[in-house]
């Protein structure tokens, strides 16, 4: 388990007080700090900046006889990670963010209302659902742990899903029917996104000429920021369009359409949830 920052300081022999400073840079040339000056130009402890160094957060430092040099691309990283931090991301959603392709990731992971921060009783609390409800969406796999998607807290898009689900629970929707539906959305989705993933990072099963999966990603890649919420949109055109048509298909074959208030069923909802 990686240790906290709040370890023990332990100099290493480049960093120990009373050694030399670093030559001051010539008039123009980017400025260069110490651990120590790091730590008091961007109000990081020296035991941070070493655990941001030991958890790959921060690009390497330089070299200049036995002391370790950091410039202005530390500075950057280390106002980036406490940006994403102030955002409620996880450390595993920060490294992938400053580690990899910014642009493209940070589309998957921004949420339009990332800014509100509950824990689990105070999102049951807030949403007007039945703790059996919430704890049902939770064994349904449809409220995952934040951690899973690299936040450390539950936001305002979980808050709405919850308030969506206590409508239909208001209603008299019984809860096992709509954990059955959570688990199912749940799993096929999660079945879909893992082809889809597979095709943009390893070409999933098509057939590609020498090159062409390089230029597909490189295209993906500079496409990041239209990329996703064209494919948000192509997921609701199809699950609104396959929606109608399966309607259209069971009630000629005889069933009652959604939500038809004389529909009986064949559904036994005689069993507690």
């Amino acid at each position: 388990m990686p240790r906290s920052p709040a370890t023990v300081d332990r100099r290493p022999p480049e960093d120990a007080p009373g050694s030399a400073p670093p030559p001051a840079p010539e008039p123009g040339t980017p400025a260069r700090w110490r651990i120590d000056d790091l730590a008091r130009e961007t109000g990081c402890t020296v035991d941070t900046i070493r655990y941001y160094q030991r958890e790959g957060l921060l690009p390497p430092a330089a070299r200049d006889g036995r002391h370790r040099i950091y410039g202005p691309e530390h500075v950057e990283r280390l106002e980036r990670i406490r940006e994403l931090q102030g955002r409620r991301f996880s450390l595993a959603a920060i490294r992938a963010l400053v580690s990899g392709d910014e642009q493209r990731l940070e589309g998957i992971f921004a949420d339009e209302d990332e800014r509100f921060r509950y824990a689990f009783p105070e999102l049951v609390e807030r949403s007007g659902a039945s703790a059996g409800l919430a704890e049902v969406l939770r064994e349904a796999g449809v409220l995952r742990d934040p951690v899973e998607f690299g936040r450390v807290a539950y936001d305002g898009d979980d808050l709405d899903v919850l308030r969506a689900m206590a409508t239909l629970e208001q209603a008299g929707i019984p809860v096992k029917v709509i954990r059955a539906i959570g688990r199912i959305y749940a799993e096929g989705i999660e079945a879909t996104q893992r082809r889809i993933v597979d095709t943009f990072g390893f070409g999933g099963d098509l057939e590609w000429a020498p090159g062409e999966l390089d230029e597909f990603r490189r295209v993906a890649a500079a496409s990041a920021t239209t990329l996703l919420p064209s494919m948000r949109r192509l997921v609701d055109y199809t699950h609104h369009r396959t929606l109608q048509r399966l309607t259209l298909d069971a009630v000629a074959q005889g069933a009652p359409p959604p939500g038809d208030p004389d529909a009986t069923g064949d559904l036994d909802l005689s069993s507690d949830p």
